[in-house]
């Protein structure tokens, strides 16, 4: 028996020595990584992860061959099936802007929406406020859906407050319509696809337009577009209403001069009595009697219901963000339209209304 043990114990040792080395190296091994858990209100410093759109498709995608030689914006787009873009930036979301959206009655199989909303609390809210509203309609009667929705939210700051009196600040104006300019350059080139004919920019405070808005600009075979913004209010409780967009205007020789003294940097801004310009607003061009389609020629535009040919954007016209000429955002994407050989029109006694804050 003590024999057999002794002939055995060499075996053993070794065993142990093995084991013993097997469990060294695996308290030495880095341990697997846990699953990650999400935390918003924390900085998040692990680099980026390819997103989805750019990760290697497992099977060969497929290939799309479009001829924009057939694609056509002209006076007629529903009887040429003319697809359009609708794109409101959208800061906040009123009730009324959707039922008016809703109450445009251009087939929605034919329409594109696209959003973007600010990086805010108020945006936050706007955002699941129009989640909400839209999966509604895309959940409803095939024939109410709309063709695509595209919901951007900004990777930047807003640099101003929300309120109106800060909004139209005149202090605010270069930072504020810069981020409108950067906002609106953001949405239109991640939306605008090859078969897109049109392009209607309509604000979400937009709560009032005839619901034959598009046809009725389109009608017009403009390259850029616009009608007159007003808004109705309440005084000694009569309704009323009065001019509200500012920034459609004809250019004067005074703004011209004034533009020539100003620095590079600086901006020509319309509606301060700080800076009087004398140009000739469309705001207080309109004729109640006057056929509401008669057209005027604009140098600067507004954009609270822009109607453009998509092939403008294409050639490049955006919204400037710093000076252009001394203008920015709409009224620097009128400039720019006018560089390219384009010439902008407004209607001003085509009416929409503006919400009153």
């Amino acid at each position: 028996m003590g024999a057999r043990l002794q002939r055995s114990s060499p075996m053993r040792l070794l065993f142990a020595l093995i084991g013993l080395l097997l469990f060294l190296w695996w308290m030495i091994q880095p341990s697997s990584p846990s699953p990650r858990t999400l935390n918003i209100n924390l900085p998040d410093n692990t680099p980026p992860t390819p997103t989805a759109a750019l990760t290697p498709p497992k099977t060969a995608p497929g290939i799309s061959v479009i001829s924009m030689n057939n694609l056509t914006a002209t006076a007629d787009p529903l009887k040429n099936s003319e697809r359009l873009l609708i794109l409101t930036p959208l800061a906040r979301f009123y009730d009324e802007y959707f039922e008016n959206l809703l109450n445009l009655n251009y087939p929605r199989n034919l329409i594109d929406l696209g959003f973007i909303t600010p990086k805010t609390h108020a945006g936050n809210i706007a955002t699941l406020k129009l989640q909400d509203a839209l999966r509604k309609v895309q959940h409803g009667p095939k024939k109410s859906r709309f063709n695509k929705i595209t919901i951007l939210r900004q990777d930047f700051e807003t640099p101003t407050g929300q309120s109106e009196k800060e909004r139209h600040a005149m202090k605010s104006q270069k930072d504020r319509r810069s981020s409108m300019a950067r906002a609106r350059n953001s949405l239109v080139f991640t939306t605008l696809n090859p078969t897109i004919s049109w392009v209607l920019w309509l604000d979400s405070d937009i709560i009032e337009s005839p619901p034959t808005l598009f046809q009725d600009l389109a009608k017009h075979n403009k390259a850029v577009i616009v009608p007159n913004c007003f808004q109705r209010y309440k005084e000694n409780g009569v309704w009323k209403e009065r001019p509200y967009d500012f920034n459609s205007w004809q250019d004067s020789e005074t703004a011209l001069n004034l533009g020539k003294t100003m620095k590079e940097d600086e901006i020509l801004l319309e509606g301060y009595a700080e800076m009087p310009t004398y140009r000739a607003l469309m705001a207080y061009q309109r004729d109640e009697k006057a056929d509401k389609h008669v057209e005027m020629l604009l140098d600067g535009v507004g954009g609270t219901a822009l109607l453009v040919k998509a092939s403008i954007h294409r050639d490049g016209a955006m919204f400037p963000t710093f000076p252009f000429y001394h203008l920015i955002e709409t009224e620097g994407f009128a400039k720019m339209v006018r560089r390219l050989g384009y010439q902008p029109f407004g209607l001003p006694n085509y009416l929409v209304y503006h919400y009153n804050e």
